[in-house]
């Protein structure tokens, strides 16, 4: 034996590599599905919160104008006729300089939207008081906003009646 390499020496057989690649490959394909399940729950906590912030920035917005705050003309809803206003804000009516309300520093994205170069505002779905739930469409002022990704939540949920 002095004349030949030691067991130990000699490094790994074929055998042991292709177990170590089966072994390897059985693992990634556990992993991947996991890894597709936790970036599609965070887009969708991402969805619930951007949805929670518009919604809750335009009921601000009704409520300021319900209380006067803002001037809003006879016949209009009392909300906002676009979501780039709830940015750039609204003269308070009850202010005697005239400054400013505002409702959102920014309009988020959807988180859905795969379009980088539209604006914001344009990736959301429009809900006018004037329409039904059912069918919502865009009019003259923005009730409501939802989703345009036509696919399903994990909840099994439609992501427009989010």
């Amino acid at each position: 034996m002095a004349r030949g390499v030691s067991r130990s020496a000699a490094g790994f057989t074929i055998v042991e590599l292709l177990v170590t690649v089966v072994i390897v490959g059985i693992l990634s394909s556990v992993a991947f599905p996991m890894v597709e399940l936790t970036l599609q729950r965070n887009k969708e906590q991402e969805l619930r919160r951007d949805l929670l912030e518009l919604r809750e920035a335009l009921d601000a917005y009704k409520k300021a104008a319900d209380q006067g705050r803002i001037a809003v003309a006879a016949g209009e809803s009392g909300y906002p006729r676009s979501l780039e206003v709830l940015v750039d804000g609204v003269i308070d009516a009850r202010s005697p300089v005239g400054d400013r309300i505002y409702f959102l520093r920014r309009i988020p994205r959807d988180p859905f939207a795969t379009d980088t170069t539209t604006p914001p505002s344009s990736t959301w779905g429009k809900r006018s008081y004037a329409s039904t739930a059912e069918n919502p469409k865009e009019g003259n002022d923005v009730y409501d906003v939802y989703s345009l990704e036509p696919g399903n939540g994990l909840n099994d949920v439609p992501y427009r009646q989010w």
